[in-house]
């Protein structure tokens, strides 16, 4: 078992869950012990190791990512133009997943909160106003953000505060004089070297973490969890698609002003390599080569872009996290207000760039979501059933974003061979 891939695992975990719960119900017993139980310690371990990584590990990644940025050389015309593409094409992929799942609303069934057939046990005990505070929640929600005391918020687990403290400290540790900002930046990459290996390190026991939530769920509820789990994977594709086939080409049409349809085919090679292996850092080689290559990119532009686009754009990461956070939302029964739904798509911003090369950083990033807006953490157990495919999905849509972004910023920078015939013709020789 340990020398298959982690996806596999993962997948081998999930279908033995199923057939586990299927067999003991919610009331079968081993040696006198209610198996569900079992499962259900099985899981909640898991999730307190997920939570236990949150916050040195978000506090590190953007410390240390922001720090990085702002101490470039690069940072400048051209890294300008490429963090204000990165902000605004995550920004727009947010919203369309916010649209989507406010329209089809996955976590309803006929009427009713799915939140019984998920075996959300803590529905019941949601505050009923958490969703519904009046217009002045949105001056509060930006009173959190500038936290009085850091690390009473981090013990509250006020991720708002901690996100924009974060920010300032990196984009400041840029600023001061380089021997007092060596020691300081060399502590938080070591911090985060460290929560990287630890993030590798629990993740290896994701395949128990995955079997006893979903066996849990499945004991519970039988195969009723499968209809509202189907409906937010497609409402999750569908905003997938639609970013990529919709929102990305019309960005190249009105600022690139070239051809999108030449896009497809150029990056086709990297697309591909970006399914089957679901990571943007593995895939990057492969998506330089295209887009050099096929799309007539500088290197120059494509060695700054798509490195950083890969640490820090993640299109399809933060659609997933809106939508992941909406869905649960729904299945509690909460009808999220305008305000909490500025904090999902604040934080799903964010964190899509604080986490973005973390392994699974879209179940670390939901956590802290649903910790932002006060929903309980339980649910992410129910999201790990399709998350393989809408992993592949989404890092696919991730690259599609970053190869987009290198074309805009390199006709801004007055490269007019980008996306010409010539350019997409060399594909072929």
């Amino acid at each position: 078992m340990s020398k298959l891939k982690l996806h596999w695992q993962i997948l081998i975990a999930l279908a033995l869950a199923v057939v586990a719960g299927w067999i003991t119900g919610a009331d079968g017993e081993l040696l006198g012990v209610r198996v569900v139980g079992a499962y259900e310690f099985i899981g909640t371990l898991f999730l307190n190791a997920l939570k236990m990584l949150i916050v040195p590990l978000i506090m590190s990644s953007i410390i240390v990512g922001v720090a990085g940025i702002g101490s470039s050389g690069d940072l400048g015309r051209l890294g300008g133009k490429t963090l204000v593409y990165y902000l605004s094409s995550s920004a727009l992929a947010i919203l369309v997943g916010l649209v989507l799942v406010n329209l089809i609303r996955p976590g309803i069934v006929d009427g009713e909160p799915a939140g019984a057939l998920l075996a959300l046990e803590e529905a019941a005990s949601l505050p009923e106003t958490l969703g519904q505070s009046d217009a002045g929640a949105l001056v509060d929600i930006f009173l959190r953000m500038v936290p009085t005391n850091v690390v009473q918020a981090a013990a509250n687990g006020q991720m708002l505060g901690l996100i924009f403290f974060s920010l300032l400290f990196g984009y400041f540790l840029s600023r001061v004089d380089h021997g007092a900002s060596e020691p300081l930046y060399n502590f938080w990459n070591g911090v985060f070297q460290v929560m990287m290996r630890i993030t590798e390190w629990v993740m290896k026991f994701a395949p128990l973490g995955v079997f006893g939530l979903v066996a849990e769920t499945v004991s519970q509820t039988g195969f009723g969890a499968a209809g509202p789990l189907i409906m937010f994977s497609l409402t999750v594709i569908v905003a997938l698609l639609f970013h990529a086939l919709v929102t990305l080409p019309l960005l190249l049409r009105i600022f690139a002003r070239v051809a999108p349809y030449r896009m497809l085919p150029a990056m086709a090679p990297a697309l591909m390599t970006a399914f089957s292996t679901a990571s943007s850092s593995a895939t990057l080689p492969v998506t330089m080569d295209c887009l050099e290559k096929n799309a007539g990119v500088s290197n120059r532009t494509s060695s700054f872009v798509l490195p950083l686009g890969a640490t820090v754009n993640m299109d399809g990461t933060a659609l997933y996290e809106c939508v992941a956070a909406m869905f649960i939302a729904q299945a509690y029964g909460v009808d999220l207000n305008f305000g909490i739904q500025f904090v999902i798509v604040v934080t799903a911003l964010v964190t899509s760039i604080g986490v973005a090369g973390v392994p699974s950083a879209s179940l670390v990033a939901i956590a802290i979501i649903l910790t932002a807006v006060g929903l309980p953490l339980e649910a992410l157990g129910v999201l790990l059933v399709f998350d393989r495919l809408l992993d592949m999905m989404r890092t696919s849509v991730n690259v599609f974003g970053d190869s987009c972004g290198a074309v805009i910023v390199a006709r801004l920078e007055g490269e007019d061979q980008v996306l010409s015939p010539g350019a997409a013709g060399d594909r072929a020789g």
